[in-house]
């Protein structure tokens, strides 16, 4: 494993590689995804140092400045890139893989206390992601689930088991209706038979009464 300079400069280097808005490493700095993972890497390190009420705290001011909350216990494998970051959710018991792209309000979740509660101590309860695995804007992944390498979970799909090495998994399509046809307005304006309005007041007749509306 590298040290944490040389990991936290790959970092760095990945979000310049995969962000075509930035156009260098000064601007790719203030990142928000490359915020987090480099905050991460950090508490990581106190979580396994046993200074869990600081590796917490990393987290936390983490999670408020960028929206992004990563367990310190994830373990975070090398050239993670998490693009825009917003929302973006990882669990205590989760490994990410080297190379991995995540993108916006992607959850790697376990599936409920209902069903942690009955596991064995220790036992993992998020999933494992494999290397060069691209997870797409909203992407739910659930439980103690293996995703194989260089597989492909599209935007809004949800998993919840194994996937082999390249697999492709996309959510249902929305479903596109032409739009009603609008209804022709008749000749007479507000509507044939519809009681019209007070009719129009010229200018001079407008002007005498506001004159004697002002006499009151």
């Amino acid at each position: 494993m590298p040290g944490l300079l040389r990991t936290l400069i790959e970092d760095l280097d990945v979000v310049v590689a995969r962000d075509p808005s930035l156009g260098g490493r000064w601007e790719a700095v203030g990142h928000t995804g490359l915020s987090a993972v480099w905050a991460h890497r950090v508490a990581h390190r106190l979580h396994h140092r046993r200074l869990r009420w600081a590796a917490r705290t990393v987290a936390r001011v983490a999670r408020r400045r960028t929206g992004v909350e990563i367990h310190p216990g994830t373990v975070l494998g090398r050239r993670v890139f998490i693009d825009h970051g917003a929302s973006v959710v990882i669990g205590q018991t989760a490994v990410v893989g080297d190379d991995v792209t995540i993108y916006q309000q992607v959850t790697l979740g376990a599936v409920g206390w209902w069903t942690d509660n009955h596991r064995p101590p220790g036992a993992r309860r998020h999933p494992v992601v494999g290397d060069g695995v691209i997870l797409g804007a909203n992407a739910t992944v659930l439980g103690p689930v293996t995703i194989g390498a260089r597989a492909l979970i599209g935007a809004m799909a949800t998993v919840t088991e194994d996937l082999p090495p390249g697999a492709r998994v996309y959510a249902a399509r929305s479903v596109v209706r032409p739009a009603a046809a609008l209804r022709p307005v008749p000749d007479g304006g507000a509507g044939a038979g519809q009681e019209q309005g007070p009719p129009p007041v010229s200018a001079p007749d407008a002007v005498r009464l506001l004159a004697s509306a002002g006499s009151w």
